[in-house]
């Protein structure tokens, strides 16, 4: 069973799930890779985890929280894992091009792959991929949305200087 509810947000509504072993999923309003809804969904806003998501992510969008502590189950294959998992590592106000991310997951040649699994990320914003930008400081993919990783990055102040530039 998954347990969901949506959120609102300073990037609209934001769909929230839960299965038994943690937050599987923080999907924006419109995403280039919806989750699968296979298994039966229940709408329960006073799901434990789904509380604790809702009150950390009201947190961090308020500013007064930088990382998180929340069960993950997020479900992908093991590379797509390793991927999601080294996301974590990338530190608020900070950011890392896809290559330097194909090296933290030990594969430097699978800056391409790293990108892709970087797109499929279920946990945006908890498993920060809006972090991951191009080699050359330009804001590439994001299934949120450029304007959503714009956004994220700017509230974290790490909006890469060639951005910022008129007309980027």
């Amino acid at each position: 069973m998954i347990a969901h509810t949506h959120i609102d947000s300073p990037l609209g509504p934001l769909l929230l799930a839960a299965d038994r072993h943690g937050l599987c999923l923080i999907e924006f309003p419109s995403t280039r890779h919806p989750y699968p809804r296979t298994g039966t969904w229940r709408e329960q806003p006073d799901h434990p985890v789904l509380q604790q998501a809702r009150s950390q992510l009201s947190e961090y969008f308020a500013g007064q929280r930088r990382t998180f502590d929340l069960p993950l189950a997020p479900q992908g294959t093991p590379f797509q894992l390793a991927v999601w998992q080294a996301l974590a590592s990338i530190g608020y106000g900070e950011t890392l091009s896809y290559a330097g991310l194909a090296e933290r997951v030990r594969h430097p040649r699978a800056a391409r792959a790293v990108g892709a699994a970087n797109g499929r990320n279920p946990l945006p914003i908890v498993l920060p991929c809006h972090r991951v930008i191009g080699t050359n400081g330009s804001l590439t993919g994001f299934a949120g949305g450029l304007p959503a990783k714009r956004f994220l990055l700017s509230h974290e102040g790490a909006l890469p200087q060639a951005t910022l530039l008129p007309g980027m």
